[in-house]
């Protein structure tokens, strides 16, 4: 049986999207001609099944499992919550991690959307968690010659009326023009909170941190490659009307937007072995946290009684717990739960290690 005082190490778990990609995802797991397709993304640490229209039957697609196992994290953490999870976070949430992680690469625009903040999530969909998330830019690709870039937040003046008729109308130019538009760079950070339109530009390769639910209102009925979203799709089951009261219609400066979303990185320790960085903190939203670590040698990890998840963005080394020795690579991910003390990475001679680390709520 899996412990619950080493890291857990977790299979790779691919969600279908509406849009493509995933190619750049295959290159970190050290596949060099994998092909674009309808699984761009990669889910960590998920305790949450994606929601497909048409595609129920994939009960647990997006559903993190242990490696070589029939076990979700789902029920790992259910079979002794407090081990896994903490006394403290167990006693404030409950059994679940509170935060979902993803790897995603768009080969194509995504459809303009939105997700509820937690007071419509709670009044709209039941739901304790919204989908507030934030967006780490890995990188990106030229795609037919333009630049990466994302859209973000309205643009001043942008009324409810307007962008129900854009929507009923299928006016795509005025969806996009209501919105600010941002070429981005790779190790730039920004939050988009629940309520907020946004859509990934076409090249984006990022990590989204977020609130653990799939609420994702469209404003599309055909994305950019053609495909055809059904109604259940646009508005998760509230209908077109109230899938309106999702967006919070206080449209700001690109200036203002800019400042208000984009996070700078901070340097919480360096040493000859390792920098780590702190991507998106609790004085930035009480929802989750994402640390990155940069090292060359060694890095002992004190967890303090707190869960988090890693996910190894490139090189390859060792993660070290007890008497545990396990191998790491590009593409790698692992639970840590709240009973693991301590842990250390070891990158290999050359091969330099780029992880990222993850929190959930601040409760």
């Amino acid at each position: 049986m899996v412990s619950y005082t080493a890291p857990v190490k977790l299979a790779s778990a691919r969600a279908w999207r509406t849009y493509t990609g995933g190619s750049k995802i295959d290159e970190i797991h050290g596949v060099f001609d994998g092909k674009d397709s309808q699984f761009p993304e990669e889910w960590i640490m998920s305790t949450v099944v994606a929601r497909n229209v048409g595609r129920e039957e994939f009960v647990h697609e997006g559903l993190s499992f242990l490696e070589h196992s029939q076990e979700s994290l789902r029920d790992f953490i259910a079979r002794n919550p407090k081990d896994a999870l903490g006394t403290t976070h167990f006693d404030s949430v409950g059994d679940t991690t509170g935060v979902l992680v993803k790897i995603i690469d768009a080969a194509e625009r995504l459809a303009v959307q939105v997700h509820p903040n937690k007071q419509k999530a709670r009044e709209l969909f039941h739901s304790r968690f919204g989908k507030t998330e934030c967006w780490h830019i890995l990188g990106g690709r030229d795609i037919s010659g333009r630049p990466y870039g994302i859209y973000m937040g309205f643009k001043e003046g942008i009324t409810r009326k307007e962008w129900e008729r854009c929507f009923y109308e299928q006016d795509i130019p005025a969806l996009l023009g209501h919105m600010h538009y941002f070429d981005v760079k790779p190790g730039e950070t920004y939050l988009i909170r629940g309520g907020v339109p946004h859509a990934i530009g076409q090249g984006c390769l990022l990590i989204e941190i977020q609130e653990p639910t799939d609420y994702t209102i469209r404003v599309e009925r055909t994305t950019p490659s053609g495909l055809s979203v059904p109604p259940q799709a646009c508005h998760q089951g509230i209908g077109f009307e109230r899938m309106f009261d999702c967006f919070e219609y206080d449209g700001i400066s690109r200036e203002e937007a800019y400042g208000r979303w984009c996070i700078l990185p901070k340097i919480l320790q360096q040493t000859d072995d390792f920098t780590k960085s702190l991507l998106i903190g609790y004085e930035d939203t009480t929802c989750f946290r994402l640390e990155r670590y940069d090292m060359t040698g060694k890095c002992e990890i004190r967890t303090d009684g707190i869960f988090c998840g890693l996910y190894i963005y490139s090189g390859s080394g060792s993660i070290i717990s007890e008497d545990l020795v396990q191998h790491i690579k590009g593409g790698d991910q692992f639970f840590i739960p709240a009973k693991c003390d301590s842990f250390t990475i070891e990158a290999e001679k050359d091969h330099p290690i780029s992880m990222f680390r993850f929190f959930g709520p601040n409760r």
